[in-house]
């Protein structure tokens, strides 16, 4: 091996070691449809991709990213975090559909995905609504030292293209970040198991 490709293993391996420090411990890629895109055409695997498709072309065309769409939602009110996050161009205007936690409120803000701006107001509700599972799910995501925003970095560059959506889930009593992908043409779900997750 030549030093120069030497200094380039090392270079890349200490970027990895930064990379898995700053990241959620366990990135699972996987290809495929994942099940928060489909749409309800009746189980017609055409259709289906056709509307995949279309949705993707979409979000491409949108010049505002899922982060940023994170990020005007969070700043709407002072300490709020993103709980879930997706994107929405099935009619009209395309936008990202983003729900934050802040205290003892969750609150859902629709973002154009082309302008940035807020669509429709927002609407607040207590989390004394929500099932259970959900409160349970979200009093972890306040536990937890690592946010939605950086699983999505982290997921992005896990599979090498721009997320489209994200948001907790809890698999076999695990909590996860389940974060969608657009990939080229395909699309990749990264499920990343943050440390200290119960």
């Amino acid at each position: 091996m030549t030093t120069a490709k030497r200094h380039i293993s090392r270079l890349l391996a200490t970027a990895l070691s930064a990379l898995l420090i700053a990241a959620p411990a366990r990135a699972i890629v996987s290809t495929g449809t994942p099940t928060a895109l489909h749409r309800d055409t009746d189980g017609d695997a055409d259709a289906d991709r056709r509307a995949i498709s279309r949705e993707i072309e979409r979000f491409r065309s949108s010049s505002i990213s899922i982060s940023q769409a994170m990020s005007i939602a969070e700043a709407r009110h002072a300490g709020a975090t993103t709980a879930d996050v997706s994107f929405d161009g099935a009619d009209g205007v395309p936008v990202y559909r983003v729900k934050t936690l802040q205290n003892d409120r969750i609150w859902r803000h629709t973002i154009n995905a082309t302008t940035g701006e807020l669509v429709g107001g927002e609407a607040a509700f207590p989390l004394a609504e929500l099932d259970h599972e959900d409160r349970d799910n979200l009093a972890a995501l306040g536990a937890i030292r690592h946010r939605l925003a950086e699983a999505v970095r982290v997921a992005e560059r896990a599979a090498s293209g721009k997320a489209i959506s994200g948001g907790l889930v809890r698999e076999r009593g695990r909590l996860n970040f389940s974060i969608v992908v657009v990939s080229g043409d395909d699309l990749k779900e990264v499920t990343l198991e943050p440390p200290g997750a119960k």
